[in-house]
């Protein structure tokens, strides 16, 4: 079982790249163009740590784009495969799952969450994952802007309004905010997506232990909810 959504530890080395990987990232251009940074991410949609990375990681984009392009990809992970699709009562969910720390990690998680200028909402209901996870890759077909923007709604929902991951309407009202066509045919099928998901599971959640999970540019790892300032430092070293 999985359990782990990590806070700022720190991981950074080297990978392999392939041969497509090196051509993609050579085509940036001359040494005048924006060089190109690639940034997948594994992250599950019920993981703060997950949230708080990517505003992180959002603001430091903000603060590069004048120096690389981005394209973000967005991968799944299941902190708890076996969560009850049906929901459950989020409070009571983590205080059977963390005991006596259960009050600690939620006063500083809401310490967290309002440094970032967010309430840290734990009402409602948690559960699967796994229709989120449908629906970000199906969010990707579409665009990668539009499944970064899913994903920030889905977060938003669930960390700080009391939404549940596996409510259908909220999927679809997040889906329909960020212009995502046919979400509710996709979603209708039980079948659409599953396939890839696991896919997406085996390819790049295999190898880890926790999210979330940064690779930049197929070779240098982060792993935690990392400051802004981490960020721009990688960015530094995968575009050189």
């Amino acid at each position: 079982m999985r359990l782990f959504c990590l806070p700022k530890s720190f991981s950074f080395h080297l990978q392999k790249v392939s041969k497509n990987q090196r051509v993609m990232a050579q085509s940036s251009g001359s040494n005048s163009a924006k060089k190109l940074v690639q940034i997948d991410v594994t992250s599950d949609s019920v993981c703060p740590w997950c949230f708080v990375g990517k505003r992180n990681l959002d603001k430091a984009i903000a603060q590069s784009k004048d120096q690389f392009d981005f394209e973000i990809k967005w991968h799944p992970y299941f902190l708890d495969p076996s969560a009850p699709k049906e929901g459950v009562n989020k409070k009571e969910y983590y205080e059977k799952k963390f005991g006596s720390r259960a009050q600690g990690i939620l006063a500083r998680m809401t310490e967290i969450f309002r440094n970032l200028g967010l309430e840290y909402d734990m009402s409602g209901l948690t559960g699967s994952s796994l229709d989120s996870h449908r629906l970000i890759y199906f969010a990707g077909k579409q665009g990668l802007d539009k499944q970064h923007a899913l994903v920030e709604e889905i977060y938003l929902g669930y960390f700080t309004q009391g939404k549940f991951v596996g409510d259908r309407e909220f999927l679809l009202e997040s889906a329909r905010k960020v212009g995502v066509e046919g979400a509710a045919e996709f979603l209708g099928n039980p079948n659409n997506g599953v396939k890839e998901v696991n896919e997406e599971l085996e390819k790049y959640s295999a190898n880890i232990s926790g999210v979330p999970h940064y690779v930049i540019n197929g070779k240098h790892q982060l792993s935690g909810g990392q400051p802004a300032e981490v960020f721009l430092r990688a960015f530094q070293v995968a575009a050189k």
